[in-house]
């Protein structure tokens, strides 16, 4: 795996070597001796899988706070999707700046998400599947969001969402 640390301290985009022959590809997803030498924390307590049926539906912005901040590492298995990750370290030289990719099945790729940054995605296909490894379980109290369209931020997305949780439309500005 090669690993090009972004912008945004802690935040990575993974791209796979992956080996091909005539039986298909094969390729690492999760090593924890490739991340840890890239200072990625490697527990993982918690692994997801999001199935979204639809082009265009939004997830997120979604993060927890201390002390269950977690750090995510997700991956597109079938489909594509536009990431958003935003920084919300008030400590980090890069606060409120955000970055953003296209992950999908065919560039194979993956991004790791620092603790105390929020997360969130537009499916761009129909049937997207997406697998995440989390640091921290789900904690419902240490839950917390960022609307997609939140003011703070000017998020740039390819296109608006057509589905998107009523939780995740409400909730109230950032700042």
């Amino acid at each position: 795996m090669k690993f090009y640390e972004q912008e945004l301290k802690g935040v990575y985009l993974i791209e796979p070597t992956p080996f091909e022959d005539e039986r298909g590809v094969f390729r690492r997803h999760f090593c924890s001796q490739e991340l840890s030498q890239n200072k990625i924390v490697t527990d993982v307590l918690q692994s997801n899988v999001s199935e979204n049926h639809y082009a265009h539906t939004l997830r997120g912005f979604h993060y927890q706070i201390e002390p269950y901040g977690e750090g995510k590492t997700l991956s597109c298995l079938k489909g594509s999707i536009y990431d958003i990750i935003v920084d919300l370290r008030i400590e980090s030289p890069t606060y409120m700046k955000w970055v953003s990719f296209e992950l999908n099945a065919k560039n194979r790729n993956s991004i790791h998400i620092a603790p105390g940054c929020a997360n969130a995605f537009l499916t761009l296909e129909d049937n997207s599947l997406i697998h995440y490894y989390c640091s921290q379980p789900y904690t419902p109290s240490a839950e917390r969001g960022i609307r997609y369209n939140d003011p703070s931020f000017n998020f740039e997305w390819p296109c608006e969402p057509v589905v998107i949780s009523e939780k995740d439309n409400n909730h109230p500005n950032f700042q």
